[in-house]
């Protein structure tokens, strides 16, 4: 049986925005090993002195294009990058390279984002949310378009403890246009002053900024084919095409990571939460899956003369059936402590978790800042600069904005994903797995801690890791 999924993306041109990030780069390596794409355009910016080109070259020496690479040693010639800024108005995008996109584009993914939750609120608003509308007018005048899906994130509409696959424009104390409008008037400082005014009860720019896009998207997306995808809290690949990679330790794996290496012992955790994490590759699965149907469903609206309802809304989050709390979390993370110790590990890895802010604060002077006190007072003895207290208030800091997220609890509707996932064809469902009732989490977990080693801590080769192409 063909997969048509697969027939959908064959010679299509695609435009990826965020393509350097975690989940842009594994939705490139999907398509050019799993598809056959025509041409991938990645909106990119210059970074470090190096241009997008040079950037993109790159690419081909990261262990993760190496099973993509093995295959198809010539594939990396479908990227084409586009030079440009998501932050800086219409993108940065040249003339030329505007009239191209528009003359060639069928399939958008908008997945540029700024993901700090202590960004300042103006840098948010370039980065997250004006750059929707901008990306939006651009898919306007792009005669070939078939499906525009934007990346936006589960916990954008973290407010509500139960979300449903719907806008909440109830939880907005501007809309976009006011908070753009006044980005312009105010300026940086006095729009960052503004911030905690505007974003009302949202605990951080990131899931304001974010909600915002979602607003423009609701409101100006017209007969355009758009679609929404909302992921959970993005981890580690699970089965493609590297078991167990990550880019960087972030969220979860930073706290996993830090937790690995001995230097966190405590946090602000309510075990009985759930922990809605979504590994990356069944993230990019989905996405994919979602850009063919929504493009099946806009022919059909187009064939009919049906208008375009408001765009659908995926919640990508555990199934209801196989639910994960972040006690398990914890506990299956430590279990495999001894299965990948790290070699700078500076104390026996445990967590200590509590939803309680008082007893956190009591562990955290016992488990944190005493044996930093002692350690900086060695360093002192030493002659060498005393520094172990001031890393622990970052830590505190960066765990701190955190911290919302792992003491409340949300449940959410995934109606949409479910019919997806039922119209599927089996091949589809063999090449574009997303179904959380399928992951085992034991396994996942397995992955994840060798990932971290292997991939984070840098830490030679980690037994149980090896290559997709077992699982699918």
């Amino acid at each position: 049986m063909t997969s048509a999924i697969q027939s959908f993306y064959k010679n299509k041109t695609i435009l990826i925005t965020g393509g350097s990030g975690f989940l842009g780069k594994v939705t490139i390596e999907k398509l050019l090993r799993s598809t056959e794409v025509k041409r991938i355009y990645v909106l990119i910016r210059t970074k470090k002195g190096q241009e997008p080109q040079e950037r993109i070259a790159g690419w081909k020496d990261e262990p993760f294009f190496s099973v993509l690479l093995e295959s198809k040693p010539d594939i990396m010639k479908k990227l084409v990058p586009i030079a440009g800024d998501i932050a800086t108005q219409d993108m940065g995008i040249s003339l030329s390279d505007r009239e191209l996109l528009i003359k060639e584009v069928q399939v958008v993914f908008n997945g540029a984002a700024t993901t700090r939750f202590t960004e300042r609120l103006h840098v948010a608003l370039d980065t997250n949310t004006r750059p929707t509308r901008t990306l939006l007018q651009l898919a306007r005048e792009m005669s070939r378009l078939e499906a525009f899906i934007h990346v936006s994130t589960a916990y954008c509409n973290c407010i509500s403890f139960h979300i449903e696959e719907r806008f909440y424009p109830e939880h907005l104390n501007c809309n976009a246009d006011q908070a753009l409008g006044l980005r312009e008037v105010l300026g940086d400082k006095l729009t960052n002053e503004a911030a905690s005014v505007l974003m009302g009860k949202f605990p951080n720019t990131y899931t304001f900024t974010k909600a915002l896009s979602e607003q423009i998207l609701e409101h100006e997306s017209g007969d355009l084919p758009v679609a929404i995808f909302r992921p959970g809290i993005v981890v580690s690949t699970y089965k493609e095409p590297i078991e167990g990679w990550v880019a960087s330790p972030v969220g979860c794996t930073m706290l996993l990571f830090a937790v690995a290496m001995g230097a966190v012992r405590t946090a602000m955790v309510d075990i009985y939460s759930n922990a809605n994490i979504v590994p990356v590759d069944y993230c990019v699965n989905l996405m994919l899956a979602i850009g063919w149907h929504t493009a099946e469903e806009a022919a059909v609206r187009k064939k009919n003369a049906i208008a375009a309802p408001p765009p659908p809304i995926y919640n990508h989050v555990p199934s209801e059936s196989n639910k994960l709390l972040w006690g398990e979390y914890r506990d299956n993370s430590e279990a495999l402590g001894d299965d990948f110790p790290l070699e700078e590990m500076k104390w026996f890895p445990f967590l200590h978790c509590t939803a309680n802010p008082w007893v956190f604060r009591l562990l955290a002077f016992f488990y944190h800042y005493l044996p930093a006190f002692f350690a900086d007072l060695v360093l002192q003895f030493r002659g060498q600069k005393a520094h172990i207290v001031k890393l622990y208030q970052k830590i505190h800091t960066q765990m701190e904005v955190m911290t919302w997220f792992c003491i409340n609890n949300w449940s959410f509707t995934t109606h949409n994903v479910d019919q997806l996932w039922s119209i599927m064809s089996p091949a589809d469902r063999n090449v574009f797995e997303f179904d959380m009732a399928s992951v085992n989490w034991k396994d996942l977990f397995y992955k994840s801690m060798g990932g971290m080693r292997a991939y984070v801590a840098k830490e030679g080769n980690t037994p149980g890791i090896y290559k997709a192409g077992s699982h699918s």
